[in-house]
């Protein structure tokens, strides 16, 4: 088993482009023209080329490149039991952009079962190697939470749980017995993608949270309660991130403000190992909330965009590097981009080349600020 711990000094978030071949089959599959099982085989096939082609850039995280799921967060939550989901057309606005999800829902109380991740991740396991280490994304407690009591779930949530800390009791134990499974199939690096705290900045989000007569404060309680639940009795030699991102769908994004209203919760009190934090941009404010950060985390800077093609300046970017280490030690700063190319499958606006290209961006600043 590798002993390679995640972040890395240059890392990535998960998810990549869908190569061309992926989106054919997928299209072929549903309209009915080839088998499931020929299906797989293609997903099989393009993982096996998107993880050499992480190795070929040196680094030594390696992801599936979040192939085998249509949305980066709903298709786990499908993997419990007591949730469902349709496609009704519908989906989340992104500055102006529809994000076309399916409904998802509670049709009873939610229970771990054997995860078909967890199986993905068997797969993903295999091209392990003496230099490169498997990573596993999923999304948060606290991004179930939220989906079960948004206003289009929140009525049917309370026929199966009266109040909040009953629906996050089961969220926390059902994510436990998750976590035990990834663990009993040899993944020792985990991460958690949360857009739950992205979305509770900035002045929008107090206006949202006032006019349905909810505490903002009690909601930040909430969603790091369901966080650390989910990590209670986490094994000590297995290391758990949390990605935290204003949503990302296409290119565009679902919020934005500064981390100065979370850092006292997220930054200070979450009992995750590292954190993967989206600063690519003015939308996310300054470092100074990165004085927050616990001791115990490392910070992951994500600096570099994945929303478009252009390429960072390199002294640009070390420049911040060093600004951010104002606040946080640089031993304990690490760097990536923002989020992930392709939350969903439908992507980011840029080539596969193009997202090659900002990897190894991230990859030559890394080694010119902390050196190889």
């Amino acid at each position: 088993m590798s002993k390679i711990q995640t972040p890395y000094r240059y890392d990535f978030v998960g998810s990549f482009l869908r190569p061309q071949a992926l989106k054919d089959a997928k299209t072929a599959f549903q309209a009915g023209k080839i088998t499931k099982e020929e299906f797989d085989k293609v997903v099989n096939e393009e993982i096996t080329k998107v993880v050499a082609k992480q190795k070929e850039l040196g680094y030594h995280v390696i992801t599936d490149g979040e192939f085998r799921r249509t949305f980066w967060h709903l298709d786990f939550m499908w993997g419990f039991e007591g949730v469902a989901h349709e496609n009704t057309g519908g989906g989340v606005s992104f500055n102006g952009e529809l994000a076309l999800l399916d409904d998802t829902y509670l049709v009873g109380k939610i229970k771990a079962k054997a995860h078909p991740f967890v199986e993905y991740f068997k797969f993903l396991k295999q091209f392990e190697d003496e230099n490169t280490v498997a990573k596993y994304t999923i999304p948060a407690p606290a991004q179930t939470f939220q989906q079960m009591i948004v206003p289009a779930n929140y009525e049917t949530t309370r026929k199966f749980y009266p109040t909040n800390e009953e629906l996050i009791q089961d969220i926390g134990v059902a994510y436990q017995d998750v976590i035990k499974q990834f663990y009993e199939a040899g993944c020792r690096n985990l991460q958690f993608d949360d857009c739950t705290w992205g979305a509770i900045v900035g002045d929008a989000a107090k206006q949202r949270y006032a006019s349905l007569g909810i505490d903002l404060e009690d909601v930040k309680k909430q969603l790091l309660e369901v966080n650390n639940l989910a990590l209670e009795n986490k094994p000590a030699d297995m290391v758990i991130t949390s990605h935290i991102c204003r949503g990302n769908y296409h290119s565009t994004f679902f919020t934005s403000g500064p981390y100065d209203s979370v850092a006292d919760y997220v930054f200070a009190k979450e009992n995750v190992d590292a954190l993967f934090l989206e600063y690519d941009d003015a939308r996310s404010g300054g470092f100074a909330p990165l004085a927050k950060v616990s001791p115990d985390k490392k910070v992951v800077l994500g600096l570099i965009t994945t929303k478009t093609p252009q390429l960072e300046n390199k002294e640009t970017i070390i420049k911040r590097i060093k600004d951010a280490s104002k606040y946080v030690p640089l031993d304990r700063l690490y760097l990536s981009p923002q989020c992930g190319f392709a939350s969903c499958e439908i992507g980011n606006k840029l080539t596969e080349d193009e997202q090659w290209a900002k990897l190894k961006l991230v990859k030559e600043i890394a080694e010119e600020v902390w050196g190889k």
